[in-house]
């Protein structure tokens, strides 16, 4: 009857021992997953942080305040462009040429003695 307890009792520990290595093994891919995603995040991070710094930069504020604002430097000219559909009215008709074979031989023939 002993050895019956005891072989029971063995095979709970083996069945905690192997539910507890699958815990592991799932914990542990978890663990990995939660680091890319960290790195991924830092990455993000420093991308940011570099356009931040852009952005405070001053040729980042001449840039918006010529474009939104428009200002201009001393000495420099702005040219204003009309809208696209003036643009299409004001340029000149191309004309496409039609793309014909010439004509067959007898017809050139034809054309000579008639």
């Amino acid at each position: 009857m002993a050895g019956y307890g005891i072989f029971v009792l063995t095979v709970l520990m083996v069945i905690s021992i192997v539910r507890n290595i699958g815990k592991v093994a799932r914990i542990r891919g978890e663990v990995e997953g939660e680091r890319r995603k960290i790195e991924k995040i830092k990455k993000e991070n420093e991308e940011l942080e570099k356009q931040v710094s852009e952005i405070q930069g001053v040729e980042f504020m001449e840039k918006q305040l010529r474009d939104k604002l428009g200002l201009v430097k001393e000495g420099e000219t702005i040219v204003v462009l009309p809208d696209e559909e003036t643009l299409k009215k004001l340029a000149p008709k191309a004309y496409e040429e039609e793309d014909a074979l010439p004509d067959p031989n007898w017809k050139k023939w034809l054309k000579l003695f008639l």
